[in-house]
C-alpha cells in the first residue's frame, strides 16, 4: 500500500533506469518504469517540476482512446491513419506513427486504471483540419482536476501556473471553468461558481502559498509526481546533467549530474532516457534550425530552463538530430509583457477566436481567419511578412470585446485597462484612426479594413478568410453570439491593440529514434542504453501540427513505450 506522503530516500550511486527531466514524457516513463520493477531516478535540474507540460493545457491526442469508446465512439484504426497521411501529405508514414497510434489508447488505460492521474473526455474537440480522416471530436483527452494537496511537501514543486495566464496564481481550466469565469458578472451561477473557486484559492494562499486547486498542465504534473513518489521513485530536483556515461562498447551506463554544486557519477544499468523539453530557448540550435523569418527575435513561452540539455547531450556521443522537418518548432502567437528587466511571454491560445477580436499586418490588414490554430496563425503571418524582416501583427479588439473577453495580458472586466495602459502593454486609441496613428498603421487600411470586417460580421460570413466555418473555428468561439460564434462587429470605442511577435510553445525538431524510443545513429544503428522522449525527440508528425494535443499525447505514448523496452 502507497504511503501518503512519500519520503525521499536517500541518493544511490545506481539505478536501473535514470529519467533527466520532468515534463509529461519523463514523468510518465518514470512512473510505467517503476510500476513494471524497476528502480528509477529522475533528475530535474530546476526547482520545479514539470517543465512545459506544467504550462500546458494538460491535452493529450489519442486517437480511438477509452474514454471515447465509453462514450460510444467506435472509430476505425484506419481513420486517424487517413488523417494523418493527409496532413503529412504522404502515404509512407514513419514506423513510430503506427507504434504511437497502437499504443495511444493503452496508455491511457494504464494511467487512468493504476496511478492518481485521471482524465476527462475531448470529445466534442474537433482536429484543426478538415482533411480526409478528421474527426469531429473523440480524440482527445486531458487531465482532470487534481487535489495539491494529496503531495503534501511535493506541491511546492510543482512548477505554478505562467503567472500572466493564471489568475493570481490560480489556474483556470479549459471548457466549463472557463465559461464560468467569462460569465461571471454576467449570470449568478457563474458568479457563485467563481465566489467559491476565488474563496479556495484565498485560503490556499494563506495556508500554503500556492493554489491546491491543479488544473490543466498542473493537474497533469500532480498526478503523475503524486504515482512517481508513490512508486517510490527517487526525485532529485536542481539536478543539473552534465555529461552521458559510456562504456568501451559505447553503450550509456549512466549520467554526470551536479548537485548543490557537488559532482556525481550515477550509473542506469537498464537506460537513460532524455526527456528535457526540446531547444526553445537555445539560440544556437534556433540559428541551425529556423528557417526564414521563423529566425527574427524567437519568444517562446517554454519555460528559460528548456535550453537543449538532452539534444546537446545526445548530438555529442553520434545521436543524429532531425533537422528536415516541415516546422522546426510549434508556432504560437506571443506578446511580451513587462516583467522589470525582463519579459514575460503570453501565449495567445484563446481570444483570437473571440467575436469583436481581429489581427492586422503593419499595412493595416488581416492575414488569416483568427479562429485557426495557434500554429496556423503564425504560419500564416510568416507566410504574409517580408522574408528580410521580423514578423510581427496587431491584434485589435474594440472596448466590448476587450471588456468580455480580455485581449493577452489585460483582464476582461471587471479588472480596468488602466493599469495595462500605463506599462505600454495594452495600446488604446479613442477612435479607430487614433488607434492607426499610435500603432503607425496606415488609417485609411486599417478603417476599411475593419469596416469590410464589419459588414461580413453582420450576416454572419467573413468572405475574406472564412473563419468560424471550419468546425475548429466554430468551437473556439462564443456559443451565444449569432449568427457566426465567430464573429462580431468592432464598433463600440475606444479600440484597443496588443503586439503579437514570433514564438512557439515547443520545439517539434529533436533526436532521431524508433519506435521504442531509442536514440539513433545517422545510419540508423541504435545508441545502446540512451533513450529520448517528449520534445528530446524529433516529432512523430515530422513537424506538422493536425490537432490539440499532438505533444503531450505521443510525450506520454512513447514514455510508456521506452517504459516498457526498458523493462523487458
Amino acid at each position: 500500500m502507497a504511503r501518503k506522503f512519500p519520503i525521499t530516500t536517500p541518493l544511490s550511486n545506481q539505478y536501473d533506469v535514470i529519467v533527466v527531466g520532468s515534463g509529461g514524457g519523463g514523468l510518465s516513463t518514470a512512473v510505467r518504469a517503476a510500476h513494471l520493477g524497476l528502480s528509477v531516478l529522475l533528475l530535474e535540474k530546476t526547482d520545479a517540476l514539470g517543465g512545459t507540460s506544467a504550462w500546458s493545457g494538460g491535452w493529450l491526442w489519442i486517437p480511438r482512446n477509452p474514454l471515447a469508446i465509453r462514450a460510444g465512439i467506435h472509430e476505425d484504426a484506419e481513420e486517424p491513419r487517413r488523417y494523418i497521411c493527409s496532413e503529412m501529405q504522404t502515404d509512407s508514414l514513419d514506423p513510430r506513427l503506427d507504434a504511437f497510434l497502437e499504443s495511444g489508447p493503452e496508455m491511457v488505460d494504464f494511467f487512468e486504471t493504476q496511478t492518481a492521474l485521471n482524465f476527462v473526455d475531448g470529445n466534442a474537440i474537433p482536429d484543426f483540419h478538415e482533411l480526409d480522416g478528421h474527426a469531429l471530436g473523440s480524440r482527445s483527452v486531458a487531465a482532470a482536476p487534481f487535489d495539491g494537496r494529496q503531495l503534501g511537501k511535493w506541491k511546492h514543486h510543482v512548477r505554478p501556473p505562467l503567472s500572466v495566464i493564471s489568475l493570481w496564481g490560480m489556474g483556470i481550466a479549459s471548457g466549463a471553468d472557463m465559461r464560468h469565469f467569462f460569465n461571471a458578472t454576467r449570470r449568478l451561477s457563474s458568479m457563485m461558481y467563481v465566489t467559491k473557486r476565488l474563496t479556495r484559492h484565498a485560503l490556499d494562499l494563506v495556508r500554503f502559498g500556492r493554489s491546491t486547486q491543479l488544473v490543466n498542465g498542473n493537474a497533469l504534473v500532480g498526478a503523475l509526481l503524486k504515482s512517481a513518489l508513490d512508486l517510490n521513485v527517487r526525485v532529485q530536483t536542481n539536478a543539473s546533467v552534465s555529461t552521458l556515461i559510456k562504456d568501451d562498447q559505447g553503450r550509456v551506463t549512466g549520467v554526470e549530474v551536479i548537485i548543490n554544486d557537488q559532482l556525481h557519477s550515477i550509473s542506469a544499468s537498464k537506460g537513460v532516457v532524455m526527456a528535457t523539453g526540446g531547444f526553445p530557448h537555445d539560440t544556437k540550435r534556433q540559428a541551425e534550425q529556423f528557417k526564414g523569418n521563423t529566425g527574427f527575435g524567437h519568444y517562446s513561452a517554454a519555460p528559460k530552463s528548456n535550453t537543449g540539455d538532452g539534444i546537446n547531450m545526445a548530438e555529442s556521443i553520434g545521436a543524429k538530430i532531425c533537422d528536415d522537418l516541415a516546422n522546426a518548432g510549434a508556432w504560437s502567437p506571443v506578446s511580451l509583457v513587462p516583467n522589470g528587466k525582463e519579459q514575460i511571454h503570453f501565449p495567445h491560445l484563446i481570444e483570437r477566436a473571440k467575436p469583436g477580436i481581429i489581427a492586422v499586418l503593419p499595412n493595416g490588414k488581416r492575414f488569416t481567419s483568427e479562429a485557426n490554430s495557434y500554429h496556423d496563425f503564425m504560419r500564416a503571418l510568416f507566410d504574409a511578412s517580408p522574408a528580410d524582416s521580423q514578423p510581427y501583427c496587431w491584434l485589435l479588439a474594440d472596448h466590448k470585446a476587450q471588456r468580455r473577453w480580455g485581449l493577452g495580458w489585460s483582464k476582461p472586466f471587471p479588472f480596468p485597462t488602466s493599469y495595462f495602459e500605463r506599462t505600454g502593454y495594452l495600446i488604446k486609441g479613442k477612435s479607430l484612426a487614433d488607434l492607426a496613428l499610435k500603432l503607425g498603421v496606415p488609417v485609411d487600411a486599417l478603417t476599411e479594413t475593419v469596416a469590410r470586417f464589419n459588414c461580413d460580421a453582420k450576416i454572419g460570413f467573413d468572405s475574406e478568410f472564412q473563419r468560424g466555418e471550419s468546425p475548429y473555428n466554430h468551437i473556439q468561439g462564443d456559443p451565444e453570439q449569432t449568427p457566426n460564434p465567430s464573429l462580431a462587429a468592432l464598433e463600440q470605442g475606444p479600440f484597443y491593440a496588443v503586439k503579437i511577435v514570433p514564438g512557439s510553445l515547443g520545439t517539434f525538431s529533436g533526436v532521431k529514434t524508433n519506435e521504442h524510443g531509442q536514440v539513433l545513429r545517422p545510419d540508423q544503428s541504435v545508441i545502446s542504453g540512451l533513450y529520448a522522449v517528449g520534445n528530446d525527440m524529433s516529432s512523430i508528425f515530422g513537424g506538422h501540427y493536425p490537432s490539440g494535443g499532438i505533444t503531450l499525447g505521443p510525450a506520454m505514448t512513447f514514455g510508456y513505450r521506452a517504459a516498457n523496452h526498458l523493462a523487458e
